[in-house]
């Protein structure tokens, strides 16, 4: 029997005013949101840079939201600990560099957290299959990573659709999330391919209070 899941937007705060990440994180609080998506670039995994532990430490005194942290870095089982010290109530780490993705995979749990594994746009979707058993959360990146405002990527549908299927053959419990590009028109077609997670950054933060709900509710309320 196909297992139910209530699905949920996650904010990305990426997309709110740098200046003021505290009153980003405020907007998704009393939007009632359930979490918080934080990505982490280290300007050589991505182009780009966005900030660290101790910025996520600082937003963690704010608010008791679940912080959704995505290590978008050339070793990100170097900062495992350094960001589940920082208040990560998950850490998603990529497939795409060299490391034990397993030994950090277990680290994370064994820390009291859960784990992601994410992929990017172009990687081979067969790569997650070794860890299903393993993650509390598949991230499908739906752009490419690095900077807001890209277009969604709809082919890695197909990819997400293939993981569902084997979710529901396997009795695996994991999310699944889709990160980038995500808008109201994205919704349907991911919900269809089985996404329980929606990040979404420039299309959530550019709303005012009621627009926001209502993109959030569309989700939600499916």
């Amino acid at each position: 029997m196909k297992t139910v899941r209530k699905k949920f937007l996650a904010p990305s705060i990426l997309a709110g005013n740098h200046a003021n990440l505290s009153e980003a994180l405020k907007t998704a609080d009393e939007d009632g949101r359930k979490w918080i998506h934080l990505d982490i670039m280290d300007g050589h995994f991505v182009p780009n840079l966005s900030f660290g532990p101790q910025t996520v430490s600082d937003l963690r005194k704010h608010s008791d939201i679940f912080f959704d942290v995505h290590l978008m870095l050339d070793q990100p089982d170097l900062y495992i600990d350094p960001f589940v010290a920082a208040g990560a109530d998950l850490i998603s780490i990529h497939l795409e560099p060299k490391y034990d993705h397993s030994a950090a995979l277990l680290k994370i749990r064994q820390a009291g957290i859960k784990n992601g594994i994410v992929i990017n746009p172009d990687t081979e979707v067969d790569g997650l299959i070794p860890f299903l058993d393993q993650v509390d959360l598949v991230l499908f990146m739906t752009v490419f990573p690095g900077f807001g405002g890209q277009k969604f990527i709809e082919n890695v549908l197909g990819k997400v659709s293939r993981i569902a299927q084997i979710r529901d053959s396997s009795d695996f419990d994991f999310l699944i999330e889709v990160d980038g590009g995500v808008g109201p028109d994205s919704i349907q077609p991911c919900l269809e391919a089985g996404v329980d997670v929606f990040v979404a950054g420039t299309a959530y933060y550019k709303l005012n209070a009621a627009d926001r709900k209502s993109f959030a509710h569309t989700i939600e309320a499916s």
